[in-house]
C-alpha cells in the first residue's frame, strides 16, 4: 500500500486529533462513509440529488434548512462546495451543529430559518457565513473541537473561530441552511475519515496512526488558534527587538480567556460583553506597548476600547468589572477611556506610548495616528482594553523603551524607531524628526501655564474660580464647573489646552 495515505493524512493533521481509546479508534475507522444530507429532515424548498450529496434551494430565499444524515465526530471536517450563488438576496449560508437527531424530526418542526428560529431553541448552534466568502466554487470546511469551539476555513486557509459553547458530550449533527444568495451546495466526499479508513488496511499504517498523537508538532489543542484567514505581520509596524516582560493581568472580565503565558486574550464567544483586560503592571513613561488585534470577520458592531487608570487591577474583583468601561469613570480612582478607533483589520498592530507631558500617542501599522488623550503622569498608570464586536482577540507583542536622554528632542536614536512605532518624535510630532546618527535642532516646547494663585489652580477661562472640573475624554483639569458647563454648550467646544473635542465635563470633589 505504501505510505501515501499516511502522508495525505499528515497534510490535514494540524486540525485533527485521534481519539485515545482503541474502541474509539475502531469506531472512527469504521466511519469511512462521508456524511450526506438527511433525506427526510429538510426544509420544504430543498431538493436533493440521487446521492443526497447536493442540496438545491428552489424558490424564495428561505426554507432551506438541512442536516447531515449521521453525527459528525469531533475534529471531523464537513466540507461544502458552494456550487451556485445567486445575487439579489441578502445574507448567505448559515451553518453549525445540533444535538437533536434529524431522524426524529417531522417536516412541521423544521422552520423557515436556522437563524433565529432554530438557534433560539436549546441544542442548536448556527451562524451566518460572511457574504464576502459566499463565492461560487469556494470550499467551506467546518468542524468542532473537544472544547466545544466551532471553526471554519475557506479553501483550506487558516481556520477562523466561529462559535463557542457547543455541547460535545453527545452526538452532533451538522446543520446547514441554504439561505439567501447561497443557492446550491455540495457535500464533498473525500475527507480525512476516508483517508483513515483506507490507511487502516495497512498494518504498518495502523501502527503509525496509533502513534500520530505523539508526533511532535502535530498537536491540535494549541491554546492559540488563528482567528481569521490571511493573517499577516506588519513588519513595518514593529521595531527589531521587543521586550516581553509585560502581560495581561490575571484580573479580567468573565467573558475573556487567556493563553497560558497571558500574552493573548480571547473572547469566549462573539456576543461576549464583559471583556475588560488590564496590563499586569503600570506602563512606564516612554515605554511603547505593541498589541495585535484578531478580527472575527463577522457583522458585529463594536470593536476595541482603550483606557488608562491609576487603579491597581489586583484590587478589583471579576464581579466589579462592567461591560461598559464608562461605568468605571465614577470610581474614586483615575480612569480615562478612548473608543473612537478607526475600523481595524485582522492582524493590525497598534502602539501606545505615554509621554512625560501626559500625552498618550498611538500608531497603527507604523503610521502615526497622533494623540489619544492626556493623562495625569504623577501616579502609576495601568492600561486596559475591552474586546468585543468584530474584534475577538488581542495579543501583546511586547514593548520597547522609546524615551531616553540620548535624543535632545525627547526621543532617542534607539527609539527613533518612531518610524516603526508610528509615533514619531514625541516633542516634534513627525515620524521623520529623529533619524539615527543625527541630532535634530532643538524646538521650543511650550507647556500650559501653571497657575499658582490658589491650591487647585485658577480656571483657564475666567481666571477667577478654582479648577474643580475634568474634561472628558482628554482628562485635562483646567476649568471651574461654571465655565465648563458653559463651554460644553458651545458649538464645536474643545479643550482650552489640547483643543480636543469636549464630550463631557465632570465636577470633582477633593477631601
Amino acid at each position: 500500500t505504501g505510505f501515501s495515505p499516511f502522508l495525505t493524512f499528515v497534510h490535514f493533521r494540524p486540525y485533527y486529533s485521534l481519539p485515545n481509546s482503541s474502541h474509539e479508534r475502531r469506531s472512527v475507522l469504521a466511519m469511512a462513509e462521508p456524511p450526506r444530507f438527511h433525506a427526510q429532515a429538510k426544509g420544504k424548498n430543498v431538493r436533493l440529488d440521487a446521492h443526497s450529496r447536493r442540496a438545491t434551494r428552489r424558490n424564495s430565499f428561505c426554507n432551506g434548512v438541512t442536516f447531515t444524515n449521521r453525527p459528525i465526530h469531533l475534529y471531523e471536517k464537513v466540507r461544502l462546495k458552494l456550487v451556485a450563488v445567486h445575487h439579489g438576496w441578502s445574507g448567505a449560508l448559515r451553518f453549525g451543529f445540533t444535538i437533536h437527531d434529524p431522524s426524529q424530526m417531522s417536516s412541521e418542526e423544521i422552520p423557515k430559518y436556522a437563524c433565529p428560529d432554530l438557534v433560539t431553541r436549546p441544542g442548536y448552534w448556527a451562524k451566518a457565513l460572511p457574504e464576502r466568502f459566499a463565492v461560487r466554487d469556494n470550499i467551506l470546511a467546518f468542524w468542532v473541537d473537544r472544547h466545544g469551539r466551532v471553526f471554519y476555513s475557506i479553501n483550506d486557509e487558516e481556520p477562523i473561530l466561529f462559535h463557542c459553547g457547543i455541547k460535545v458530550s453527545g452526538p452532533l449533527w451538522a446543520l446547514i441552511d441554504v439561505y439567501g444568495i447561497t443557492h446550491e451546495v455540495q457535500i464533498l466526499g473525500e475527507g480525512v475519515f476516508d483517508v483513515l479508513a483506507k490507511a487502516a488496511a495497512s498494518p504498518e499504517l495502523s501502527f503509525l496512526l496509533f502513534k500520530l498523537d505523539r508526533v511532535p508538532g502535530l498537536g491540535t489543542d494549541n491554546h492559540i488558534i488563528p482567528c481569521c484567514p490571511n493573517r499577516r505581520q506588519h513588519a513595518q509596524g514593529l521595531p527589531a527587538f521587543l521586550d516581553t516582560d509585560l502581560r495581561f493581568h490575571p484580573t479580567r472580565g468573565p467573558d475573556i480567556t487567556f493563553s497560558q503565558d497571558r500574552m493573548v486574550a480571547c473572547t469566549n464567544w462573539q456576543e461576549s460583553s464583559r471583556t475588560l483586560v488590564f496590563s499586569d503592571r503600570p506602563l512606564h513613561i516612554g515605554e511603547s506597548l505593541f498589541v495585535e488585534v484578531g478580527h472575527l470577520g463577522l457583522p458585529y458592531y463594536g470593536a476595541l476600547s482603550f483606557g488608562i487608570t491609576s487603579c491597581d487591577p489586583s484590587t478589583l474583583r471579576t464581579n466589579e468589572l462592567p461591560a461598559d468601561p464608562d461605568f468605571l469613570l465614577d470610581r474614586k480612582e483615575y480612569w480615562v477611556v478612548y473608543r473612537a478607533f478607526p475600523v481595524l483589520n485582522n492582524g493590525d498592530i497598534l502602539s501606545f506610548m505615554v509621554l512625560p507631558n501626559g500625552e498618550v500617542h498611538h500608531g497603527v501599522n507604523g503610521a502615526s495616528r497622533g494623540m489619544l488623550m492626556c493623562v495625569d503622569t504623577s501616579q502609576s498608570l495601568w492600561v486596559f482594553f475591552t474586546i468585543h464586536g468584530v474584534i475577538n482577540q488581542l495579543k501583546i507583542l511586547g514593548k520597547c523603551t522609546v524615551l531616553t536622554p540620548l535624543c535632545r528632542c525627547g526621543g532617542s536614536s534607539s527609539a527613533a524607531q518612531g518610524l516603526w512605532l508610528g509615533l514619531g518624535c514625541p516633542s516634534r510630532g513627525s515620524a521623520l524628526s529623529c533619524v539615527p546618527g543625527t541630532v535634530p535642532p532643538i524646538s521650543p516646547v511650550f507647556s500650559p501655564p501653571e497657575p499658582s494663585s490658589s491650591k487647585n489652580g485658577e480656571c483657564t477661562v475666567c481666571f477667577d474660580s478654582e479648577v474643580d472640573t475634568v474634561i472628558y475624554t482628554c482628562g485635562h483639569m483646567c476649568l471651574c464647573n461654571t465655565c465648563g458647563l458653559k463651554l460644553k454648550k458651545q458649538l464645536n467646544a474643545c479643550c482650552p489646552i489640547c483643543r480636543r473635542v469636549i464630550k463631557d465635563v465632570i465636577k470633582i470633589y477633593r477631601p
